[in-house]
């Protein structure tokens, strides 16, 4: 996941959210949080209703909350209604809970935690290594992992250069990088390892990780010698890239006789 999008996790429960560059703040899914908060099942329901309510009350919902696109249960990007810190501080009062209090404490961490990640990145990456460890995975594999959002993000930026916009345009062109060197499309590798919300890459093996690395990393290099103009451009580019890596991948593949790209993944892994 882009660290602009990400989950947090308050007693182990996630809860989606999203960084704002420019305002330099923390949004929540409101849901969620509502989720947390009550325990409901039916967290949506929930927070209709006591938007209902708060609406004869006098108070409108603009006062609690905007709205933002973020990943849902069946995978794609939804209009969710989110909240910064202090809307959630006040939306808090509406809702009777035990967990009121230190969910206001852990609000407060959070903001506190990637003020102390902007001064210092190193800080982001140690806690983000600590949050793997704990969900089981091995220090080799998170090393791997970290490297991936590294490389990722030098990517990106790249691409924001060249006059690439993010979201639709930046899946495409992932698209294309997957496609070349796994041999399948993004959705197509996800419904391989069964997964739907969950972020692709938490699910790949070391391998996997590796050749994805590769074909980021030399996506990004021909792009800078290259100096693309337009997204078409960038778009065969990014096949170069993956295919640099697809074609070592298939040399591994010759050479061992096992297929990288597989149906495994962390979740079955932990059964």
């Amino acid at each position: 996941m882009e660290k602009e999008n990400a989950i947090k996790l308050f007693n182990n429960t996630k809860i989606r959210t999203h960084w704002d560059e420019e305002k330099e703040e923390w949004f929540f899914s409101i849901v969620d949080v509502i989720g947390v908060l009550t325990e409901s099942d039916r967290p949506r329901k929930y927070w209709s209703d006591l938007k209902n309510k708060l609406f004869k009350e006098g108070v409108e919902a603009s006062d609690f909350c905007g709205q933002m696109k973020m990943l849902s249960e069946d995978g794609k990007n939804r209009n969710t209604d989110v909240a910064n810190k202090e809307q959630l501080f006040r939306l808090i009062q509406s809702v009777p809970s035990p967990k009121a209090e230190p969910f206001k404490l852990w609000l407060a961490k959070v903001g506190a935690e990637r003020i102390d990640e902007i001064q210092d990145p190193e800080i982001g990456f140690d806690r983000l290594m600590e949050t793997y460890l704990k969900k089981g995975y091995s220090k080799e594999w998170v090393n791997q992992r970290l490297k991936s959002i590294e490389v990722r993000k030098v990517l990106t930026d790249e691409w924001e250069v060249r006059g690439i916009e993010k979201g639709q345009e930046f899946a495409i062109l992932t698209d294309e990088i997957t496609k070349a060197w796994a041999g399948i499309n993004t959705k197509d590798y996800k419904d391989l390892k069964s997964l739907k919300q969950e972020n692709l890459r938490d699910h790949m093996s070391n391998l996997e990780l590796v050749l994805n690395m590769l074909a980021e990393v030399t996506t990004t290099e021909i792009s800078k010698i290259k100096e693309p103009r337009t997204f078409n451009q960038s778009k065969v580019i990014a096949k170069q890239g993956g295919t640099i890596a697809g074609n070592t991948r298939k040399e591994i593949e010759s050479k061992t006789g096992v297929e990288i790209v597989s149906p495994e993944n962390f979740k079955k892994s932990i059964k």
